[in-house]
C-alpha cells in the first residue's frame, strides 16, 4: 500500500461499507465471506452484517456453520452446498440471483474456496454478469506463513498434496524441478493429521534439506508452531502422532545453478517418482531445454541407475 493509498484509507467512516455491499436488497448477488478458522470471536462487524442481511447461507456443513451461526446471534436460513452437490446446485441458484435474492457463501472455517467448495458457484455467478464480492478475514494458509519465520514472499500455496504416495511424489519432483529451473518459494502445504509423517518423509527425500514449520490448530487453545529442518520435522512426526488441523510451511530451495549438473538433480529427482518419458517432458517443461536433449539424459541416467 503506498502513502496516497494509506491516507484514503484513513479519511474513510470507520463504520463504512463499500458501495454495493450494505444489507438487504444492495446486497451482491453473491458474498464470499471468510469465516474464524478455530476462534469464534475472529469472526468481522462487517461478516455479521452481511450474514445477517442475505437471503440464505450457502455452506459446507450446516452443522458446523449453526455453531457459528448461533454463537453471533445470527438467524438465517443455511443451505449445504459442497462438492458432491455443487455443480448439480448451479442452475437454482442462479436462476435465484437472477430473480434478485442474495446469497453468502462460506466455508466450515477460513476464506471459501481456498481448499474448499465454491469456485464453480463462483465462476457459474461471474459468467453470467451477476455481481460478486467477498468479505476477507482469516486464511490458516496465511497466518501460517506470517507464523513459520520463513521467507513470506513469494510463495506457493499448493493446497492439500495427493494422498497416496506415487502422485505425491510426482508433485514434489515437479517442484523441484522449477526450483532447480529458478523457482525460488516458500511452500505451503494443507495436510490431513494421519498423513503428515509420510508426506514429510516424501518432502525431505525429494525437496533435501531446508528449514520449514509445523503450524496446527491455528488460533485455537492447542496452537502449535513447531519450526526446524525438513528432515528433523520428519523424523519427529515420524515418532510422534499430530492432530489438528494443519499448515505446513516450506522453505525456499538454495539458489542453484542451470548447467549439466542441475539438470541430472532434476531428473534423478523425477525418476524417483515418474517413467523416464513423464520425467522428462516434466523437466523440459520445467527448465524450457529441449525436449529431445532432456529425454535422452534421462534415458541415461536410468540406464546408469
Amino acid at each position: 500500500m503506498n502513502e496516497d493509498t494509506a491516507q484514503g484509507a484513513m479519511q474513510d467512516p470507520p463504520s463504512g461499507a463499500p458501495p454495493g455491499e450494505q444489507t438487504g436488497a444492495a446486497l451482491p448477488a453473491l458474498v464470499l465471506v471468510s469465516t474464524p478458522i478455530g476462534n469464534l470471536q475472529d469472526l468481522s462487524e462487517r461478516a455479521k452484517t452481511v450474514l445477517s442481511g442475505v437471503d440464505a447461507i450457502l455452506c459446507e456443513d450446516t452443522r458446523t456453520s449453526a455453531v457459528l451461526l448461533r454463537a453471533h446471534g445470527i438467524a438465517r436460513r443455511c443451505v449445504a452446498l459442497h462438492e458432491h452437490n455443487e455443480e448439480a446446485s448451479l442452475p437454482k441458484l442462479i436462476a435465484a440471483m437472477r430473480q434478485g435474492q442474495r446469497f453468502a457463501l462460506i466455508s466450515d472455517a477460513g476464506t471459501p474456496l481456498v481448499s474448499d467448495p465454491g469456485y464453480r458457484l463462483a465462476r457459474a455467478a461471474i459468467a453470467e454478469g451477476l455481481s460478486v464480492s467477498g468479505v476477507p478475514g482469516a486464511n490458516a494458509a496465511i497466518l501460517a506463513l506470517t507464523l513459520s519465520g520463513l521467507p513470506p514472499q513469494p510463495f506457493l500455496f499448493n493446497g492439500f498434496p495427493p494422498p497416496k504416495a506415487g502422485p505425491r511424489r510426482a508433485l514434489l519432483a515437479k517442484l523441484r524441478g522449477a526450483e532447480l529451473a529458478g523457482l525460488a518459494t516458500t511452500h505451503i502445504f494443507y495436510e490431513a493429521p494421519h498423513r503428515l509423517a509420510a508426506f514429510l518423509e516424501d518432502a525431505a527425500t525429494v525437496l533435501g534439506a531446508r528449514p520449514a514449520a509445523i503450524c496446527r490448530e491455528l488460533t485455537k487453545h492447542f496452537e502449535e508452531v513447531r519450526r526446524g529442518e525438513l528432515d528433523e520435522l520428519a523424523a519427529h512426526y515420524a515418532n510422534e502422532s499430530a492432530r489438528g488441523e494443519i499448515v505446513v510451511v516450506i522453505g525456499p530451495a538454495e539458489e542453484t545453478r542451470a548447467d549439466t549438473e542441475s539438470l541430472d538433480e532434476t531428473l534423478r529427482v523425477a525418476l524417483r517418482a515418474m517413467s523416464v518419458k513423464d520425467a522428462a517432458a516434466s523437466v523440459a517443461t520445467a527448465t524450457g531445454l529441449p525436449k529431445k536433449q532432456v529425454y535422452k539424459r534421462a534415458l541415461e541416467l536410468a540406464g546408469g541407475d
